[in-house]
């Protein structure tokens, strides 16, 4: 039975969907930072998503054992961690240089567990990318310098995105919903202390609320429904590669919606951090089919 074009562009669309939604609620996210500050919006997205993956997969029903919650633990404590260290970033840095240094986490992950020569040229790329948006501003370009703590928050985000995947892959075994509900849960118990500590009260203004609760349906709970969808029906390898258009999506919606104009040669080291991001997950060897986890795949980190 011959699948329709509709039916074999959809999971594609579906990751697009997911990256889009994802910058879009990121860049609406930033907008809280002149109110409650980085620590408290991430506190509302990271708490409210947590809530809401919650209600939607109740992963008490898969009967965890304690030895399950252990390890969802530690995964989640890490991308709470990242998710606070990156909208540190993202308040001194333009958000799709941002999310392009943060992509050298998984990127740097997928060459040391390849240790193929081939992968040392996406790795190449890579670090020509990071030289035109870190380096090149140093050595008296006309660009201006970024801002070294805004690159120390986005360097340390990208460690956390490769802590990330391997601990992710490590509860492969485990349903996906339960997985990310849960680990969501701990990230919200690292992330909201934080909050509290940097907005206080002001978190529970009601329109905060609101607005914390429709940041994290768009930037988490829309996308993560999305990604589980994508990679039930794409390989390992294609979700990657349109997974790693984020960083032009982010950029372009830097541009749209905050105002954030790149130079041309940020623009193109932007391009070269996706071509080695995309080259390096099309010439991945194919593993041996594994269960439909956001969790134990590079997802999306914004």
């Amino acid at each position: 039975m011959h699948t329709s074009l509709a039916q074999r562009l959809l999971p594609s669309l579906a990751v697009l969907g997911s990256v889009t939604s994802l910058c879009i609620g990121t860049s609406f996210a930033k907008h809280l930072f002149p109110v409650v500050g980085a620590q408290g919006t991430t506190a509302l997205r990271v708490g409210f998503s947590a809530l809401l993956l919650l209600a939607i997969w109740r992963p008490w029903r898969f009967g965890p054992t304690r030895a399950n919650l252990m390890q969802v633990a530690v995964f989640g404590a890490v991308l709470g961690l990242m998710n606070l260290l990156f909208y540190m970033a993202i308040k001194r840095l333009p958000f799709g240089v941002t999310v392009a240094i943060e992509f050298i986490g998984p990127l740097s992950v997928a060459v040391w567990t390849s240790r193929r020569a081939l992968d040392l040229v996406w790795l190449a790329l890579a670090a020509t990318g990071l030289f035109l948006l870190l380096i090149l501003p140093l050595l008296g370009s006309s660009i201006g310098a970024l801002d070294p703590v805004g690159l120390a928050y986005a360097i340390a985000a990208a460690v956390c995105w490769g802590g990330y995947i391997v601990l992710g892959k490590r509860t492969g075994h485990l349903h996906g919903g339960m997985v990310v509900s849960l680990a969501l849960l701990s990230a919200s118990v690292v992330v909201v202390p934080f909050g509290v500590a940097e907005a206080g009260a002001k978190l529970l203004t009601p329109s905060l609320l609101l607005y914390g609760l429709a940041v994290a349906a768009v930037s988490s709970a829309i996308p993560y429904s999305l990604e589980m969808f994508a990679l039930k029906q794409l390989s390992h390898g294609a979700f990657s590669t349109m997974l790693a258009t984020e960083p032009a999506v982010a950029a372009l919606a830097g541009l749209l919606l905050l105002g954030e104009h790149l130079s041309a040669i940020q623009w193109a080291a932007i391009g070269i951090i996706m071509i080695a991001s995309m080259g390096s997950a099309l010439t991945t060897r194919p593993q041996a089919p594994a269960p439909a986890n956001p969790a134990a795949n590079p997802a999306s980190a914004c």
